[in-house]
């Protein structure tokens, strides 16, 4: 599939049709799977919102970054990071976007890189974990204050509230650790319960502000076949205001952040979504910097590992 060229590439990459001899391709997937009366079309610039926050740092790409310890593309600058533009999805077409998605990662999976996508709505990582079901079996990071265990909501099994639900029915998913919970959201007790007894590991905001990211990380086993997905609204309001369900009493900035770096040095990060930025309700760029700065904490984790 030939996928849109934005105007500018993400900091420190280059723009190529095909993640062969690169280590990481990213990509951007507008749309997933909305539902009736919701619309998913705020999603869509988060893509190249993302790209041209950090237009003004690519002057700085050899600098050296105190969050990971070295530059973003490594001590030798040689750490190879493609920019494959963002899928032709449409705000409607729920099948063939979900058909893009993971026909996408399947292809950088098997040009040997680790796949990175910016979403679009919390819907668009259902395919793309789909998309390793040939790899060893994964463990999942969801870093998020929903836990997205619906079986449907309006008759769609599919869309923004069932993600971590149908990723449980998929064979290769093993285990899930669910960090950064807080507030109200579509779950209901049943979806609690239903989440436990298969065997999600569930850590609440308040956990992780009174105990420490490492009630996480030792959730996570040493080697595992990690893949993280990471919903804006986890971090706290006050610096992630794009969000289309604000909650007060998210992570901060270096909590996730040091969650994300520790995971990757104890496991074996196999992909990487980020997803739910609103740029309609950003303050100042604020979030837009924060997000893609998230973005440059997974690239700079895995070259200076």
């Amino acid at each position: 599939m030939k996928l849109k060229k934005p105007p500018i590439a993400f900091l420190g990459s280059r723009f190529s049709a095909s993640a062969r001899d690169f280590d990481v391709a990213l990509f951007g997937a507008p749309h997933g799977t909305p539902y009736r009366g919701i619309d998913n079309r705020p999603y869509e610039r988060a893509p190249n919102v993302l790209r041209k926050a950090l237009k003004a740092d690519q002057t700085f790409i050899e600098s050296w970054d105190f969050d990971f310890g070295g530059p973003l593309l490594g001590k030798e600058h040689k750490y190879r990071l493609a920019d494959l533009g963002d899928l032709p999805t449409q705000s409607k077409q729920a099948a063939r976007n979900r058909k893009m998605i993971e026909d996408c990662t399947r292809a950088v999976l098997a040009n040997g890189a680790l796949p990175i996508m910016i979403g679009g709505d919390d819907s668009t990582p259902i395919p793309f974990i789909q998309a390793f079901s040939d790899q060893a079996p994964i463990t999942i990071l969801q870093i998020d204050a929903h836990i997205d265990w619906r079986e449907e909501r309006y008759g769609e099994p599919l869309g923004f509230s069932s993600t971590m639900r149908r990723a449980s029915e998929m064979k290769h998913v093993e285990k899930i650790v669910q960090v950064g919970m807080r507030g109200m959201g579509s779950a209901r007790e049943k979806e609690v319960q239903d989440a436990e007894a298969w065997g999600a590991k569930l850590i609440t905001a308040a956990d992780i502000h009174e105990r420490g990211i490492g009630l996480a990380l030792d959730e996570i086993e040493a080697g595992a076949s990690l893949l993280i997905t990471l919903d804006c609204d986890a971090l706290d309001w006050s610096i992630m205001p794009a969000v289309a369900y604000p909650t007060t009493g998210g992570l901060t900035h270096t909590q996730v952040t040091r969650l994300i770096q520790d995971a990757i040095a104890k496991a074996r990060l196999v992909g990487f979504d980020l997803i739910e930025f609103v740029s309609r309700r950003d303050r100042d760029g604020i979030g837009a910097f924060t997000a893609a700065r998230l973005i440059c904490n997974v690239i700079g984790s895995l070259a200076n590992r």
